[in-house]
């Protein structure tokens, strides 16, 4: 008979506890926690200065983001995300779990699953821009120096997605 083959994955608490050594030594190294919008925005703004740079000079967002920001992909969050994708990459390759195939739940198509992942990433980088931050920065950060935004954050994004779960849970189980 096959037997399944069980992945294995870090104990949950125990990542945790590694996720807030990191962000404590980002506080203490840097004086500054952890986020991941503002390398995106890095991205954006180098692309535009390249790609299109009447349109820089003439926005007033991209104008004062490269007023204040000199070179936008010297940002210490460009080299934070790279290093996340890095990371995850040889996480993936090391734990032989680099493949390129779509999870979801049976009842779902490939097709939809990358169709919702696309519509929710987007709502979450709308969001992050609204909010100031990504969850890394708003909630995380923000929770780890005891701000009363960092744990509203959080519970919003908890509570938010506690709400809607219901609603989308058919999707992945």
């Amino acid at each position: 008979m096959n037997e399944v083959k069980k992945t294995k994955y870090w104990n949950p608490y125990i990542g945790g506890v590694m996720l807030g050594l990191v962000l404590l030594s980002a506080n203490f190294i840097s004086g500054r926690g952890l986020g991941a919008s503002g390398a995106l925005k890095s991205v954006v703004v180098t692309t535009v200065n390249t790609v299109a740079p009447d349109h820089a000079e003439n926005t007033a967002f991209y104008k004062d983001y490269n007023e204040t920001h000199k070179n936008p992909m010297k940002s210490w969050l460009v080299f934070q995300v790279f290093g996340v994708l890095v990371g995850g990459f040889l996480s993936g390759t090391f734990a032989k779990r680099l493949k390129f195939k779509v999870e979801h739940s049976p009842k779902i198509s490939s097709k939809r699953r990358l169709i919702f992942a696309l519509i929710g990433g987007a709502f979450f980088g709308f969001g992050s821009q609204l909010g100031r931050g990504c969850t890394s920065g708003s909630a995380l950060s923000g929770m780890a120096v005891l701000s009363l935004g960092g744990f509203i954050t959080m519970a919003c994004i908890f509570g938010t997605a506690f709400g809607l779960a219901y609603f989308f849970r058919k999707n992945w189980i």
